[in-house]
């Protein structure tokens, strides 16, 4: 063993544990390996990913509905009166 692990110990039923060594030699690895293969997958499968990009806002999600109104800044402020 080495230093940096550390033994532990699970139950399994028998029929598992069968299949587990039928299929470590199949694979021709050992049932240590495969199950420590087992393990980082499902460990690697827990932790949560990162978006691999981020949201365009540029296009908006629910298409605006109705006419479309062209008008400037300038006009608005015209239009409002401001204190």
């Amino acid at each position: 063993m080495k230093p940096a692990a550390i033994r532990t110990s699970i139950d399994l039923p028998r029929d598992l544990h069968r299949r587990l060594h039928e299929a470590a030699a199949r694979r021709g690895c050992s049932a240590r390996k495969l199950i420590l293969a087992g393990i980082e997958c499902a460990v690697e499968g827990a932790t949560p990913k990162r978006a691999s990009r981020r949201l365009s806002l540029d296009t908006p999600l629910i298409p605006p509905a109705g006419r479309h109104i062209h008008i400037t800044n300038e006009e608005i402020y015209d239009l409002i009166e401001l204190p």
